[in-house]
């Protein structure tokens, strides 16, 4: 064992692969070493060659071949070997061909060269920007470094293995750690099904042992539970985040305001306020997102949210007992369906529970076929500008406040967000109804998807609550060419005792915020969008645009000046009216607002009011008469008894009522210049609304052209024309004021204007302003009354 053919022989089973290269030095040693006199005779080296020849057999050829590339990429790889591997690639060898070397001289010891920090720090570089580098990225690495482009390409070969490994390890152990996971909660399962017990008796459970309703109500229970994990496992991120709680509602500066004199009506921003001042009288948004006054339990909304979804789901398509609907009127589109609220309870244990005291409950229930899809019609309802843009007549701000999960596979189906949101009727004598709910998107497996919104307000402190939203919103159902039917539950619980005497039948039958309102707005929304798209336009009626860039510049200016419009008049929160008393009028508010720095509107203070009455007349011939062009001069006394003359105009709608028109009014005084206006009336089964704004003539020009509508400049006044009671209904004696009765199928009118008092934002109201207003909102009204009624003309 001391001779040097024995220590390579040994050698090379210690590492389980000979060096075949090697070989032939070690024979040529071992015959030198049988050549000098006194070591072995001619039979023990015959012995010792045959003892090797056997031990070389018994190398598996894929070993040798091994052994072979290892020795060919040691001799020219600088990183390839276990021995170079510990020296991060930072050497190179040196080899000496065996053909080359003296059979009596010992082969000479590798050398390793290693590679400077200058060039590893370079190819480490190099390598995160380009980690497989083409033939001339290798050649000019090269050249600046110093080295041969084969050292370069086997340095980056290796590093790309020695990353692939370092992955690979990261991920083994990332699956290990799941598995562990997974093994302990399989273990927790199997001890809680091993200690499963029978209600009844405190025994073991077994399957056999359940009736038949409990089995399948454990099916159910477990499909429920599914249905949260699932939920749960998308919003797990989210889990310990604060969540936004509803702040008291409270608004001080109201109070002060119904107590102010004309000329110190409370100034407030033009174009509403920003979502953080939606609830607590003037809070931000960063505020109202701080201002954490308890955890909210994620898992308890998504669990809320799922229950919500099946409730509203089942009151979709439920029939008697639930439902029960009363013979319609002859000119009612359909019978207002009546929930069974002993039913209900029963159905429905679970999800917010009794009601609560002094609330009144209002469920509705209504469905129609909307020209839309139903991806479409999902967005709107989860985007909230989308959802208040579409929805202006009944949404007066929305506001998104978090985000719970937005979906999977690329569309909405699990989206959940928490959502704060303010109702309204376009008058200032019904309160607007603020809630806070967590709105939850799902496709069923049916094919249909429904949005639901459940009431968050018993996780949030509040010392008065004024509407409490059990499971409202829709079931959609995809419908062929692009069309979608649309099934709509509206089921609230409100404290509505401030609702004026003239509006209570109206509210109180659910015609005001019910389902019936909320598809027949989106209905109309949906004709309203599709003539945007329309391409098919005659062109041989007089006044009809027909550029497609003008349209739809058009109704987008239009859509803008009705949003604003229904965001003036209401009896929202962010709004401070003043009533003016002894003005003989009929209880007029008025509210101020200033314009700066935008676009749309002129700067300057605005002078708003606003008066609610009722008219002994169908709403029809109300909105007919103030939409004609031609008896506009009977109530507008700003146009000075000129000839009021449609220039221009776009259908929206199957109704003829539903357009939108550009009228010049051609006035009598050769001195006055003629007046553009922008009206957009439309109309459904809830109601009716004729709005409309003077605008500039050479703005115009440039929306007709196809130009940016944001920048005209608007002050939308007008009208919003609402049934007064069911049609149905039973009247009520003297609740307008007067003798009249209401419900009786007439009309409840609204009338708001909005007037540039003064060009300069910082300037002070003058009580000469508020008289002029108060003066023409007066006989406006008294022209109105007139005209509709078939009474005489004023003097």
């Amino acid at each position: 064992m001391n001779r040097p053919a024995d220590r390579a022989i040994e050698t090379m089973e210690r590492r389980g692969i000979f060096q075949v290269v090697d070989l032939a030095h070690i024979l040529r040693e071992k015959h030198a070493d049988y050549q000098q006199p006194n070591l072995l005779d001619n039979h023990q080296f015959q012995q010792a060659f045959q003892q090797q020849q056997h031990l070389l057999d018994q190398i598996p050829a894929t070993t040798a071949e091994s052994g072979d590339n290892m020795i060919r990429s040691r001799a020219s790889d600088p990183l390839g070997g276990d021995e170079f591997e510990s020296k991060s690639g930072s050497e190179n060898v040196d080899g000496v061909s065996v053909d080359d070397q003296d059979p009596n001289q010992r082969p000479r010891k590798k050398r390793y060269h290693r590679h400077t920090q200058h060039q590893i720090q370079e190819m480490e570089a190099f390598f995160k920007e380009c980690p497989h580098p083409d033939d001339k990225q290798r050649k000019e690495l090269s050249r600046e470094l110093g080295l041969e482009p084969l050292q370069v390409k086997f340095w980056f070969q290796n590093k790309r293995t020695q990353m692939k490994n370092q992955h690979e390890r990261h991920e083994n152990s990332q699956l290990r750690s799941e598995n562990e996971k997974l093994r302990a909660e399989n273990m927790r399962y199997k001890e809680a099904l091993s200690s499963a017990s029978c209600p009844n008796c405190g025994g073991p459970a077994a399957l056999g042992e359940m009736s038949f309703d409990e089995h399948h109500l454990r099916i159910e229970n477990a499909r429920l539970r599914e249905e949260i994990d699932r939920i749960s496992a998308i919003a797990a991120k989210y889990v310990g985040k604060p969540m936004v709680p509803f702040p008291v509602l409270s608004n001080p500066l109201a109070a002060a305001a119904s107590r102010a004199a004309p000329l110190d009506l409370p100034m407030a921003p033009y174009g509403g306020v920003v979502p953080g001042d939606m609830f607590g009288g003037g809070a931000s948004a960063g505020e109202l997102l701080r201002g954490v006054q308890s955890e909210v339990d994620k898992p308890m909304i998504v669990e809320l949210a799922v229950a919500a979804m099946e409730e509203l789901v089942r009151m979709a398509q439920l029939e008697e007992p639930l439902w029960s609907a009363a013979a319609p009127a002859l000119d009612a589109p359909a019978a207002l369906e009546t929930l069974n609220e002993e039913e209900y309870a029963r159905m429905f244990p679970r999800g917010l529970g009794p009601k609560q005291y002094g609330l009144r409950s209002e469920a509705s229930r209504d469905s129609a076929v909307v020209i839309m899809t139903h991806a479409n019609l999902v967005e709107i309802l989860m985007d909230a500008n989308q959802y208040a843009a579409v929805f202006s007549n009944i949404v007066s701000r929305a506001a998104t406040l978090e985000v719970l999960s937005t979906g999977v596979a690329g569309n909405y189906n699990g989206a959940l967000q928490v959502m704060s949101v303010e109702f309204q009727v376009p008058s200032p004598l019904v309160p607007t109804r603020e809630s806070y709910f967590v709105r939850y998107c799902k496709q069923n497996s049916d094919g249909t998807w429904a949005v639901v919104d459940v009431s968050l307000e018993s996780l949030r402190p509040s010392p008065v609550l004024k509407c409490r939203r059990r499971p409202s919103g829709c079931l959609i159902q995809e419908m062929p060419n692009g069309y979608s039917k649309v099934t709509w539950v509206e089921h609230v619980e409100v404290d509505d005792r401030s609702v004026h005497n003239i509006y209570k039948l109206l509210v109180n039958s659910g015609l005001a915020f019910g389902a019936r309102r909320w598809v027949g707005t989106l209905d109309r929304q949906c004709e309203r969008l599709a003539s945007v798209m329309a391409s098919n336009i005659p062109t041989s009626d007089i006044g009809v645009i027909t550029s497609a860039e003008g349209r739809k510049s058009m109704l987008k200016l239009a859509e803008r000046m009705v949003m604003s419009f229904c965001g003036g008049v209401t009896a929202s929160v962010a709004h401070q009216w003043t009533t003016l008393s002894g003005s003989g009028a009929e209880d007029v508010r008025v509210m101020t607002r200033k314009s700066v720095d935008d676009p749309g509107r002129p700067p300057g203070i605005v002078l708003n009011a606003a008066t609610s009455f009722w008219l002994p007349v169908p709403p029809k011939r109300v909105f007919d008469f103030l939409r004609d062009e031609s008896s506009r001069s009977e109530w507008d006394i700003l146009s000075n008894g000129g000839i009021v003359q449609e220039m221009a105009h776009i259908a929206n709608g199957r109704d003829q009522g539903n357009c939108v028109s550009l009228l010049r009014v051609n006035s009598s005084n050769s001195n006055q210049s003629n007046m553009l206006i922008l009206q957009e009336s439309c109309t459904d089964a809830s109601g009716s609304y004729v709005i409309y704004a003077p605008v500039d003539v050479v703005a115009m020009n440039v929306v007709l052209n196809g130009g940016d509508p944001d920048y005209v400049a608007l002050l939308p006044s007008g009208f919003a024309i609402l049934p007064d009671g069911p049609a149905h209904g039973g009247g009520l004696q003297g609740a307008d004021g007067g003798g009249g009765v209401v419900g009786s199928g007439g009309s409840l009118l609204t009338v708001a204007f909005q007037i540039l008092v003064d060009s300069v934002p910082t300037a002070k109201l003058s009580l000469g302003s508020v008289a002029t207003v108060n003066s023409l909102i007066a006989c406006t009204v008294e022209r109105i009354k007139a005209a509709v009624s078939g009474e005489s003309n004023p003097q």
